[in-house]
């Protein structure tokens, strides 16, 4: 980020001066002084129609300031706790008492939510690739037992398995399949009948060819061959009550599933099926539900797949047969619900129970503990700090002075307390079994409509900038927001499918990463502070957040994979500009040789970033050394660091030498940055828009064609830039566009690096692979409830973690090196309990 100090507002507008009293003035200037009638009528509608527009601009002045008024961050925050407590409260009691066994939501029903897509009611469905389908079936035996509508599902389970399978043999016979150490064998039992009866018998007695899992289900043929006779559905419940004891004793010791039947497509039925028809179809899933679902409820019945039926049945071929991607649904259904248990994907919640807590876990719960108790007891001996006054008129909160010489324990303690709070609620979220969660789909208009709204939004809400210098603080933290905003958008919408957005995306991220290297380097080089306070101040800024929720998420540092980035090359850019020689602006003003010497320190910065680049065994041996392996491995690999670092590598030194030559012309008096004049003379600056314009359309054509990830990701790096600079130059060279500014954007802006973390685990769930689900049945609400919770929290961390770094990074050096010690011996503490887990 450009400047990790920031600053917390609490309104997202700044205020608007009175207007009424110019509204007023200009409205007598208008009045007429009693000249000819035309000349009166006119000045009369000359002061109607100028004053109307002034009255307008009162209008929206005055409502926007009543909008602070009632409807500041902290009375938002209010009503995102009580939002967050009756969800609590209504989620809790959903699962008590109307059943929290997500394996039976997964069975019994869900929603297409595009082509082939289905969604589980509350919980998400793990697609499962070949590999994963033999490493949970491995020496296990699967019977699937039917007609030839089971026969359909055998096909589409075993195609997980081996794909390369073609679907041949005799249709009315038993069809075996071996894979490895998997069997999966689908036996003829067109009827419920004595010959089914038996073999489910046989099982009961021999328990080595016993299956593990039992997959059953007929009816069809009762109804075809006795003409759908109600004699017929009474032998069917009488023949199911004959195996209903057996099938218990079968789920005592393997997982017996029922299928309900699929509807028919009556229409295009031939003629020796016009019998089998939906109404004979539901009785005849009433008897076996009826029969069947036993007080034991140990056997389990299958209706999700009848439910994407209903919705595709009439793409069937012959109507009663299903289409591939429907079939597709049932078996990937079944895999869930057999596997999630044992490999327990991270985006497959469904029949997942919450994992255990950890041991980082239990340390992070005492310590929060205590901190509430140590708190609640000085609450009780001392007197309680006056609360904040709201100003009015800037929609902030002004606080009371503090006693100099002072230290109150209270506050610190306070803000802990607040921050396990939060950091309960981000544990409800993605690993207590409370909160429901589905998974992404993407559309165009999911992410384009949304994208449309918040720059409508943007545009809408604009100040003037007090400072018209280019990439003036309001401008980067506008910035920041905007693109932060954008981000969220392309996550929660799983836009990462759609290439374009992908690239486009990728070159926000570098923008980040380009103005890290911008604010960094324009601090040290112009103020020359080296000291190990603010350099301490950025990264507890920065990492604060990120270890916390490490300790209570038991997630790796590198999971949250853009505060190990930022952090990196923060380190890098001070040992850059710290390292001897120190040059300063100072001391380049003198002469033109420290600019460079510069340049050249620069130049081996870059040398040095190529050469871990085209070297990844030199790289992967630094960071694979421990304690540093511990930060930048993602499952036991640092292949992620090494993608992430890789992929943007040149965006910092880009920011840097960007800032470098800045100052530069600054310095030079070569730049116009006065209010509403152009950044250069005229001639250039149409010149260098033209060309800014261009280049951005350029790159946007480009990335809008790729076709691949890999081979676009190959060339991101070095034309990245490209676009950010455009961007720069089109946003700054016309002096009207630098002294506007959108206070929407800015705000956002602010707590931008709060947003991009907290949306892993309570905006999104299950570590970003899902989203979070507060208002079942209903997205559009869903999507604003949470998002309003979302944003209040990342706003409160943001807070949180500016009191916390004035009180934990002292000024003073003796004390900070020893809290410099304490959190180190932490650390390692941290790093080796991590490691014997």
């Amino acid at each position: 980020m450009v400047d990790m100090e920031v600053d917390a507002t609490t309104t997202l507008d700044s205020s608007q001066p009175s207007l009424l009293a110019t509204a007023e003035t200009e409205a007598e200037a208008h009045a007429p002084l009693g000249s000819s009638s035309v000349s009166f009528a006119a000045a009369r509608l000359s002061a109607c129609c100028h004053g109307g527009a002034k009255m307008a601009v009162l209008a929206y002045s005055l409502g926007k300031r009543e909008i602070n008024q009632y409807f500041s961050i902290k009375n938002a925050k209010l009503l995102s706790v009580a939002a967050v407590v009756l969800l609590t409260v209504f989620h809790s009691a959903s699962r008590h008492y109307g059943g929290s066994d997500t394996c039976d939501w997964l069975l019994s029903s869900g929603r297409f939510l595009g082509d082939n897509v289905w969604q589980p009611y509350g919980c998400m469905l793990h697609k499962y690739k070949s590999n994963e389908a033999n490493g949970c079936l491995r020496e296990k035996r699967i019977a699937f037992v039917g007609d030839s509508r089971i026969r359909q599902l055998f096909y589409s389970f075993i195609k997980m398995i081996n794909p390369e399978v073609k679907e041949v043999g005799n249709k009315h016979e038993n069809i075996p399949f071996v894979d490895g150490d998997s069997t999966v064998d689908f036996l003829w039992y067109a009827e419920v009948n004595n010959s089914l009866k038996e073999q489910l018998m046989l099982w009961t007695e021999a328990s080595a060819s016993k299956p593990h899992v039992i997959i059953i289900g007929a009816a069809t043929w009762s109804i075809k061959l006795h003409n759908g006779k109600s004699e017929a559905l009474f032998q069917y419940k009488a023949n199911l009550s004959a195996i209903s004891d057996t099938l218990e004793k079968l789920a005592e010791h393997s997982e017996v599933y029922w299928v309900l039947q699929d509807p028919v497509y009556e229409v295009v039925l031939s003629d020796s099926r016009k019998m089998i028809t939906n109404e004979q179809i539901n009785l005849y899933n009433e008897a076996a539900v009826s029969t069947l679902n036993t007080s034991k409820k140990k056997v389990k019945f299958l209706e999700a797949s009848r439910q994407a039926a209903m919705e595709t049945i009439s793409q069937s071929v012959d109507g009663l047969h299903l289409p591939e991607s429907t079939r597709d649904v049932g078996a990937m259904v079944l895999m869930n619900s057999m596997c999630n248990k044992i490999l327990k994907p991270i985006d497959g919640s469904c029949c997942q129970s919450a994992p255990p807590l950890s041991v980082l876990q239990k340390l992070a719960a005492v310590l929060f503990l205590v901190s509430i108790i140590c708190f609640l007891l000085l609450g009780c001996s001392r007197h309680h700090k006056s609360r904040p006054i709201p100003d009015v008129e800037s929609g902030e909160e002004k606080k009371p002075p503090a006693v100099v010489g002072q230290l109150n324990p209270k506050g610190p303690l306070l803000a802990i307390c607040k921050m396990s709070l939060i950091m309960l609620y981000f544990y409800m979220c993605d690993r207590a079994d409370i909160f429901m969660k589905e998974q992404k789909f993407y559309t165009h208009s999911t992410f384009f409509i949304p994208l449309i709204y918040i720059f409508v939004l943007g545009i809408f809400y604009n100040e003037n900038s007090k400072e018209t210098k280019l990439l003036n603080r309001e401008q980067t933290d506008e910035w920041k927001g905007w693109m932060q905003l954008v981000i969220l958008i392309y996550h929660i919408s799983g836009a990462s499918a759609f290439i374009p957005v992908y690239m486009h995306v990728r070159v926000l991220v570098a923008a980040y990463l380009f103005q890290t290297g911008y604010g960094h380097f324009s601090f040290f080089w112009l103020k020359g502070d080296f000291g190990m306070y603010r350099v301490c101040q950025v990264l507890f800024r920065l990492n604060f957040l990120v270890v916390v929720l490490c300790l209570v998420m038991d997630r790796p540092y590198q999971f949250y994979y853009f505060v190990p980035l930022v952090t990196f090359w923060f380190a890098v850019i001070y040992a850059a500009m710290a390292l001897w020689p120190q040059i300063l602006q100072k001391q380049a003003n003198g002469s033109a040789f420290w600019n460079l010497a510069l340049l050249l320190k620069l130049l081996g910065l870059l040398l040095f970033i190529c050469f871990f680049a085209y070297s990844q065994e030199l790289f992967e041996s630094v960071f694979s050394v421990w304690p540093v392996s511990k930060l930048f491995e993602l499952q036991g690999s640092i292949h992620e660091w090494w993608f992430r670092w890789k992929l943007d590598r040149f965006a910092v030194i880009n920011g840097m030498l960007f800032a470098f030559i800045y100052l530069l012309l600054q310095k030079c008096q070569l730049l116009s940055e006065g209010k509403g004049e152009p950044l250069f003379s005229n001639k250039i600056s149409n010149c260098l828009l033209f060309i800014s314009v261009v280049s951005f359309l350029t790159y946007s054509i480009w990335a809008s064609g790729c076709k691949n990830k890999s081979e676009c990701n190959e060339m991101h790096p070095y034309i990245s830039v490209v676009q950010i600079l455009a961007f720069i130059l089109i946003r700054n060279i016309p002096g009207y566009a630098r002294s506007m500014y959108s206070s929407f954007f800015a705000w956002f802006g602010k707590i931008s690096l709060e947003l991009f973390i907290c949306q892993y685990h309570i905006w999104l769930a299950a570590d970003t692979k899902g989203i979070l689900v507060l208002i079942p049945g209903n997205p559009t609400l869903n999507i604003i409830v949470s998002t309003f919770i979302f944003v209040c929290v990342a706003h409160e961390i943001s807070q949180i973690t500016n009191d916390l770094a004035q009180v934990v990074i002292p000024k003073e050096s003796g004390v900070l090196l020893k809290r410099l010690l304490g959190s180190g011996v932490f650390l390692v503490l941290v790093l080796i309990l991590s490691h014997k887990e």
